[in-house]
């Protein structure tokens, strides 16, 4: 009888790991309770999101407007902080996840076609995020974006102390997106982010497990081994909610609680992998059930596929406000100036800028890792990228300091 018992608590113990499980809500919760004024404004940048949002819903639907393409760069640094030498995960493993975050927000996912129902393709969107590792540290010296801090305070928590000076302190949150990597000592934990609300603060950024973080390495193992964690809590970074809404109000009289209206109302999460349609979670046996396979849901890595024209509709909100700061947001007027041309590109491409001067070019790679900086002079100017392997890469042109615009390219 023991032995079935103990059986059954393994299988148990199991099953719940094998759940995916975001911190954010949790966060979210401990921060209101130490801090009253932070509930308040909490309350009111999500409330601004969700009717910004839905603003832009409504002027698209009745004047036919498209959606303006505005495509912004992240700045990301990665701090590594780890206790054992597996914790320590390589500059590969960082990579992978970076080339995951740049196809998932630019819907270049190879397996959108094959894991979003046909029914629902057509609300699929290109975020126009681009995530880059930030060429510059706050003092102004190059860098690969990356840190990394073995850890030898017994005391440590990785999910409460990773902001502080026993972890690492974030580079300035306003300027870089702050990712943390490390062993949660709650093992139920995947990651979690904080939302826009918390744009400034210390702890900003992205909180996550070393275990699945990328697709190689420590995080090769399913079902949380496609980088789709980070993909989910950075959704929450900028502003988008779990499709049954992080208010409690569910299923109840409060339809879209997440704020995006074309997300169907959902009364909670979707686990594991379940066929199309399904109706488990679903507010309403009718249409095509929950939309399990977005990335906000909590389904595995392998069963999650898109985001939606309507949370980027959100998203936008957040990059023209709260976010603004830390997303190398171009200036529209000047971006519209400058023209770059062949794209697809052979061998060379062509830079044209109307109305401003142009004194740098850096090019990332899908992984955002820079592999050309160029200095350039005047307002035309011709990049060279002979010998560069074929592929998806980002261009980010700059007058000083000043970001232009930002310029995806294929590569022949």
């Amino acid at each position: 009888m023991k032995k079935a018992l103990l059986i059954s608590a393994l299988f148990g113990s199991l099953f719940i790991q094998a759940q995916r499980t975001c911190g954010t809500p949790q966060k979210i919760q401990q921060l209101i309770a130490q801090d009253s004024n932070f509930e308040t404004h909490y309350n009111a940048v999500r409330q601004q999101l969700h009717e910004a949002g839905s603003n832009l819903n409504q002027t698209m639907a009745t004047e036919s407007v498209a959606q303006p393409a505005v495509v912004v760069t992240v700045p990301v640094v990665v701090h590594i902080l780890y206790k054992t030498s597996a914790q320590n995960i390589s500059d590969a493993q960082i990579a992978s996840q970076m080339t995951v975050l740049n196809n998932d927000y630019r819907k270049l996912n190879a397996d959108f076609a094959t894991v979003v129902p046909a029914v629902w393709q057509p609300l699929g969107a290109d975020m126009e995020i681009n995530f880059v590792m930030a060429s510059v540290d706050p003092n102004g010296n190059a860098t690969t974006g990356i840190t990394r801090k073995n850890i030898t305070a017994t005391d440590y928590v990785f999910e409460d102390d990773y902001y502080t000076t026993t972890g690492e302190p974030a580079w300035d949150p306003d300027e870089y997106l702050n990712i943390w990597v490390g062993n949660f000592s709650d093992t139920s934990l995947l990651g979690f982010a904080y939302p826009p609300a918390a744009a400034g603060y210390p702890f900003d950024g992205l909180c996550i497990d070393f275990n699945n973080f990328g697709t190689i390495g420590t995080s090769a193992t399913a079902p949380f081994n496609k980088g789709r964690t980070a993909t989910h809590e950075i959704g929450h970074y900028f502003g988008l909610e779990h499709p049954w809404g992080d208010d409690g109000s569910a299923c109840g009289t409060v339809a879209n609680s997440d704020g995006v209206a074309d997300t169907p109302q959902v009364g909670g999460p979707t686990y594991f992998c379940p066929d199309f349609p399904d109706y488990d979670q679903a507010c309403s046996l009718t249409g095509n059930g929950s939309m399990f396979m977005n990335y906000m849901d909590y389904v595995n890595d392998a069963c999650m596929a898109f985001f939606t024209n309507g949370q980027k509709l959100l998203t936008n909100a957040a990059i023209a406000g709260p976010r603004a700061s830390v997303l190398g947001t171009p200036d529209l007027h000047a971006a519209a100036q400058i023209k770059v041309y062949p794209n697809p590109v052979s061998d060379e491409f062509s830079v044209i800028s109307s109305n401003q001067q142009l004194t740098k070019v850096e090019l990332f790679n899908i992984a955002g890792q820079l592999v050309l900086t160029q200095a350039l002079n005047g307002t035309e100017a011709k990049v060279d990228m002979h010998g560069f392997e074929a592929g998806i890469y980002f261009a980010r042109f700059y007058n000083g300091t000043k970001l232009l615009k930002s310029e995806k390219l294929i590569k022949k």
